[in-house]
């Protein structure tokens, strides 16, 4: 799904925000191969987006033919809240070795990393709606850049195959077995992010968009939360 949030001026908020919001006044390029793209992926303590907190956030810098693994972004969040459960999962320990910093400065980087850049991800409503969370808690607006979910542009590609049998539902794990890719870092944020990105290359060769529009068209918003 693409989506545009409302851009009014917040002149109260704190000058990182007002660098975010002034980096808006840039167009973006007309032409896809020209757009910056940001894949991410968050690690989270669970699905409850005003309970749960995002431990990880993960993201690349993509472009239609490139991804820039140099300007990788990875960052790992103090625990506030512990849930056990989900450690299985992305095996984050509450007191681990990894250098963490506060949420708050997390999403200072996170707006200078991501800037006006199309967002793109999994199952995108799901980070953006825990980041608005997490923006909400420190009295802060909605990001506001466009975004794109690769689990709608994949329905996309197997729309020229009416023998197939399809699912209503893609994982990350489906897109990774479909296309060959590996999951050896499956579930740390960056490893996923990077995962996306590889078939987000792949979509768009498929596809083959000239422009956002071509990506956003036939796109529904998706009936699930994850």
């Amino acid at each position: 799904m693409i989506s545009f949030f409302n851009r009014k001026k917040h002149t109260e908020a704190p000058s990182f925000w007002r660098d975010y919001e002034n980096a808006f006044e840039e167009k973006l390029p007309n032409t896809t191969k020209e757009v910056e793209f940001v894949v991410l992926d968050c690690e989270t303590t669970g699905f409850d987006y005003e309970r749960d907190r995002i431990l990880s956030i993960g993201a690349l810098k993509v472009h239609y033919k490139s991804i820039s693994v140099k300007e990788s972004f990875e960052i790992y969040i103090k625990q506030e809240h512990f849930n056990k459960d989900s450690v299985e999962i992305h095996g984050i320990l509450k007191k681990g070795a990894r250098g963490c910093i506060s949420e708050y400065e997390a999403l200072q980087q996170f707006l200078a990393y991501i800037k006006n850049s199309v967002l793109v991800g999994h199952h995108i409503n799901f980070d953006v709606k825990m980041l608005n969370a997490a923006f909400k808690r420190h009295g802060l607006p909605k990001l506001m850049n466009s975004t794109l979910d690769t689990e709608l542009l994949y329905k996309r590609t197997l729309l020229a195959s009416p023998i197939l049998q399809k699912k209503d539902r893609y994982s990350l794990d489906d897109l990774a077995d479909k296309y060959s890719i590996s999951k050896k870092d499956r579930h740390t944020a960056l490893g996923d992010a990077y995962i996306t990105a590889i078939a987000f290359q792949i979509i768009l060769d498929k596809l083959k968009p000239k422009n956002l529009k071509d990506l956003v068209k036939k796109q529904q918003p998706p009936k699930y939360s994850i």
